[in-house]
Protein backbone atom coordinates (compact mmCIF):
# COMPACT_ATOMS: atom_id res chain seq x y z
CA UNK A 1 0.00 0.00 0.00
CA UNK A 2 1.61 3.28 -0.84
CA UNK A 3 0.32 5.25 1.69
CA UNK A 4 1.28 9.30 1.58
CA UNK A 5 2.62 10.54 5.03
CA UNK A 6 1.42 14.20 6.09
CA UNK A 7 5.07 16.38 6.14
CA UNK A 8 6.17 16.17 9.98
CA UNK A 9 6.09 20.07 9.82
CA UNK A 10 2.09 20.10 8.73
CA UNK A 11 0.53 22.64 11.05
CA UNK A 12 -2.38 21.48 12.96
CA UNK A 13 -5.77 21.82 11.51
CA UNK A 14 -7.71 23.53 13.47
CA UNK A 15 -11.06 22.24 15.00
CA UNK A 16 -14.75 23.45 14.09
CA UNK A 17 -18.51 22.58 15.26
CA UNK A 18 -21.64 24.26 14.08
CA UNK A 19 -24.77 23.46 15.99
CA UNK A 20 -28.30 24.70 15.46
CA UNK A 21 -31.04 25.91 18.55
CA UNK A 22 -34.33 27.08 17.54
CA UNK A 23 -34.54 28.25 13.70
CA UNK A 24 -34.75 26.91 10.62
CA UNK A 25 -31.67 25.45 9.47
CA UNK A 26 -31.02 27.78 7.11
CA UNK A 27 -27.30 28.78 7.61
CA UNK A 28 -26.36 25.04 7.54
CA UNK A 29 -27.59 24.95 4.44
CA UNK A 30 -25.92 28.02 3.26
CA UNK A 31 -23.12 27.07 4.60
CA UNK A 32 -23.09 24.09 2.42
CA UNK A 33 -23.58 26.05 -0.20
CA UNK A 34 -19.69 26.83 -0.83
CA UNK A 35 -20.17 23.84 -2.99
CA UNK A 36 -16.60 22.40 -3.74
CA UNK A 37 -14.72 24.71 -1.68
CA UNK A 38 -15.72 22.31 1.54
CA UNK A 39 -12.84 20.56 -0.06
CA UNK A 40 -10.46 23.14 -0.31
CA UNK A 41 -11.16 23.99 3.57
CA UNK A 42 -11.00 20.54 4.65
CA UNK A 43 -7.05 21.02 3.89
CA UNK A 44 -7.25 23.48 6.89
CA UNK A 45 -9.78 22.23 9.31
CA UNK A 46 -11.68 19.00 10.65
CA UNK A 47 -15.28 18.95 12.04
CA UNK A 48 -15.94 18.32 15.33
CA UNK A 49 -20.06 18.16 16.50
CA UNK A 50 -21.63 19.50 13.27
CA UNK A 51 -25.01 18.17 11.27
CA UNK A 52 -23.15 17.89 9.02
CA UNK A 53 -21.12 14.61 10.25
CA UNK A 54 -23.73 13.64 12.72
CA UNK A 55 -21.23 13.87 15.34
CA UNK A 56 -23.09 14.57 18.67
CA UNK A 57 -20.71 14.92 20.83
CA UNK A 58 -18.23 18.11 21.16
CA UNK A 59 -14.74 18.38 21.91
CA UNK A 60 -12.17 21.17 22.18
CA UNK A 61 -12.96 23.13 19.37
CA UNK A 62 -10.76 26.41 17.50
CA UNK A 63 -14.31 27.57 16.44
CA UNK A 64 -17.81 27.19 17.12
CA UNK A 65 -20.43 28.25 14.14
CA UNK A 66 -23.62 28.42 16.00
CA UNK A 67 -27.03 29.46 13.99
CA UNK A 68 -30.70 29.50 15.72
CA UNK A 69 -32.12 31.64 19.13
CA UNK A 70 -32.65 30.79 22.59
CA UNK A 71 -36.30 29.49 22.98
CA UNK A 72 -36.06 26.53 25.60
CA UNK A 73 -34.24 25.04 28.99
CA UNK A 74 -32.16 22.93 26.44
CA UNK A 75 -31.08 25.32 23.75
CA UNK A 76 -29.69 26.84 26.91
CA UNK A 77 -27.93 24.35 28.17
CA UNK A 78 -26.62 23.20 24.17
CA UNK A 79 -25.35 27.04 23.88
CA UNK A 80 -23.24 27.10 27.28
CA UNK A 81 -21.25 23.63 26.56
CA UNK A 82 -20.94 24.43 23.20
CA UNK A 83 -19.51 27.98 24.33
CA UNK A 84 -17.17 26.17 27.03
CA UNK A 85 -15.68 23.94 24.16
CA UNK A 86 -15.10 26.36 21.36
CA UNK A 87 -12.22 29.11 21.61
CA UNK A 88 -14.12 31.32 19.13
CA UNK A 89 -17.87 31.19 19.11
CA UNK A 90 -19.38 33.13 15.88
CA UNK A 91 -23.19 33.89 15.92
CA UNK A 92 -24.88 33.49 12.46
CA UNK A 93 -27.97 34.35 11.01
CA UNK A 94 -30.64 36.51 12.25
CA UNK A 95 -31.96 33.88 14.92
CA UNK A 96 -28.74 33.71 16.95
CA UNK A 97 -27.94 38.02 16.13
CA UNK A 98 -31.28 39.00 16.88
CA UNK A 99 -33.58 36.11 17.60
CA UNK A 100 -35.22 36.10 14.15
CA UNK A 101 -38.51 34.74 13.21
CA UNK A 102 -38.83 32.76 16.65
CA UNK A 103 -38.06 35.63 18.33
CA UNK A 104 -41.89 37.17 17.20
CA UNK A 105 -43.15 35.29 20.03
CA UNK A 106 -41.78 37.59 22.56
CA UNK A 107 -44.81 40.00 22.25
CA UNK A 108 -47.62 36.86 23.54
CA UNK A 109 -47.21 35.15 26.97
CA UNK A 110 -46.20 32.01 26.14
CA UNK A 111 -48.76 30.01 28.35
CA UNK A 112 -51.45 31.46 27.09
CA UNK A 113 -50.61 30.80 23.69
CA UNK A 114 -49.71 26.98 24.50
CA UNK A 115 -52.84 26.70 26.35
CA UNK A 116 -55.02 28.25 22.86
CA UNK A 117 -52.98 25.67 20.49
CA UNK A 118 -53.42 22.62 22.69
CA UNK A 119 -56.81 23.33 24.49
CA UNK A 120 -58.90 25.91 22.96
CA UNK A 121 -58.14 25.70 19.01
CA UNK A 122 -60.75 24.04 17.18
CA UNK A 123 -60.25 20.30 16.10
CA UNK A 124 -58.57 19.67 19.52
CA UNK A 125 -60.15 16.53 21.80
CA UNK A 126 -62.08 17.13 24.19
CA UNK A 127 -60.05 17.55 27.88
CA UNK A 128 -56.48 18.12 26.05
CA UNK A 129 -54.11 19.29 28.14
CA UNK A 130 -50.47 21.23 27.04
CA UNK A 131 -47.65 18.45 27.13
CA UNK A 132 -46.00 18.09 30.21
CA UNK A 133 -43.79 15.25 29.91
CA UNK A 134 -40.70 15.75 31.89
CA UNK A 135 -38.44 15.24 29.32
CA UNK A 136 -39.96 17.82 26.97
CA UNK A 137 -37.72 21.04 27.07
CA UNK A 138 -39.00 23.92 29.20
CA UNK A 139 -40.69 27.07 27.40
CA UNK A 140 -38.56 30.12 27.76
CA UNK A 141 -40.38 32.94 28.44
CA UNK A 142 -39.18 34.75 25.83
CA UNK A 143 -36.66 33.86 22.85
CA UNK A 144 -33.32 35.09 22.69
CA UNK A 145 -30.15 35.54 20.66
CA UNK A 146 -27.33 34.12 21.53
CA UNK A 147 -25.29 36.86 23.30
CA UNK A 148 -27.77 37.43 25.54
CA UNK A 149 -26.45 34.18 27.33
CA UNK A 150 -22.89 33.69 26.58
CA UNK A 151 -20.32 35.81 25.38
CA UNK A 152 -20.05 35.71 21.19
CA UNK A 153 -16.64 36.65 19.21
CA UNK A 154 -17.91 37.64 16.33
CA UNK A 155 -21.54 37.84 14.04
CA UNK A 156 -22.19 37.25 11.03
CA UNK A 157 -25.54 38.15 9.91
CA UNK A 158 -28.36 37.63 7.33
CA UNK A 159 -31.42 35.31 6.65
CA UNK A 160 -29.33 33.37 5.76
CA UNK A 161 -26.05 34.66 5.68
CA UNK A 162 -24.42 33.63 1.97
CA UNK A 163 -21.92 30.74 1.20
CA UNK A 164 -19.99 33.72 0.14
CA UNK A 165 -20.01 35.26 3.46
CA UNK A 166 -19.16 32.22 5.01
CA UNK A 167 -16.33 31.68 2.54
CA UNK A 168 -14.79 35.38 3.69
CA UNK A 169 -15.33 34.60 7.33
CA UNK A 170 -13.31 31.41 7.24
CA UNK A 171 -10.76 32.49 4.76
CA UNK A 172 -10.21 35.70 7.18
CA UNK A 173 -10.05 33.81 10.36
CA UNK A 174 -7.90 31.21 8.75
CA UNK A 175 -5.27 33.88 7.74
CA UNK A 176 -5.45 34.67 11.78
CA UNK A 177 -7.56 38.61 10.42
CA UNK A 178 -9.63 40.01 12.83
CA UNK A 179 -12.89 39.02 10.06
CA UNK A 180 -14.60 41.59 8.13
CA UNK A 181 -17.20 41.27 5.73
CA UNK A 182 -17.91 43.89 3.04
CA UNK A 183 -21.51 45.04 2.64
CA UNK A 184 -21.85 43.29 -0.20
CA UNK A 185 -21.93 40.03 1.50
CA UNK A 186 -24.42 41.20 4.18
CA UNK A 187 -28.04 40.56 3.08
CA UNK A 188 -31.13 39.86 4.43
CA UNK A 189 -33.07 37.99 2.30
Amino acid sequence: MNRKSPPLHAPRKRRLATVSLAGCFGCHMSFLDIDERLLDLLEYIEFDRTPLTDIKTIGRCDLGIIEGGLCNAENVQVLREFRAHCKTLVAVGACAVNGGLPAQRNQHDVGLLLRDVYCTQTGVSKGSRVPSDPELPLPLNRVHPVHEVVQVDHFLPGCPPSADAFWAFLNDWLAGRTPQLPTALIRYD
